[in-house]
Formats: structure tokens, sequence, C-alpha cells
């Protein structure tokens, strides 16, 4: 699944930190969360994409690395980040 360039570039500028910035934990964070909601839709209509599901699973893993890595070098992003993209409790 590719994101849309505007959709990506909207994503880029809301969770960026400076100016240059594309590719810190935090957007690397925003930007799978993005795919993984994508593709939690997709199976509701295609139960039976399992090739896909495995690619879900990955980035949920990559995802969840991300986040453990970022809520050990800053917690205050870390809790930013997760209330900005509804993610935990």
């Amino acid at each position: 699944m590719v994101l849309l360039k505007e959709k990506k570039t909207e994503v880029i500028e809301s969770f960026k930190t400076h100016a240059k910035d594309t590719g810190s934990s935090v957007v690397q964070i925003a930007l799978l969360t993005e795919k993984i909601n994508y593709l939690t839709d997709h199976f509701k209509a295609h139960k039976k994409d399992f090739h896909s599901r495995r690619g879900l699973l990955m980035m949920i893993g990559k995802r969840r690395r991300l986040l453990s890595y970022l809520k050990s070098k800053d917690p205050q992003k870390y809790q930013e980040t997760i209330s900005k993209l509804n993610l935990r409790k």
C-alpha cells in the first residue's frame, strides 16, 4: 500500500520536529499508523487477503519497536505522540 503524496506530506507536516524532518521516529510512527489504518479498512472488505495481512503484522511490529524506542529516549514526546494518534488508552 502506498500513501498518496498529499496525505504523506500532510502527516509529515503535522508531526515534524524541525523544518527538514522527514525521518524521525515520531514521523515514522505517524506514517506507519496511517498505513495500518488503511489496511484495517482494506481487510474489512477483503477477509481472505492473507499475504497483505502478513505485511500489516510486520508494520505493527515495527511501530511497536519505534514506540518503545521513543518511550525510552523521550517519555514526554511519547505521551504526546500516542495521544495525538489515539493509540493507547
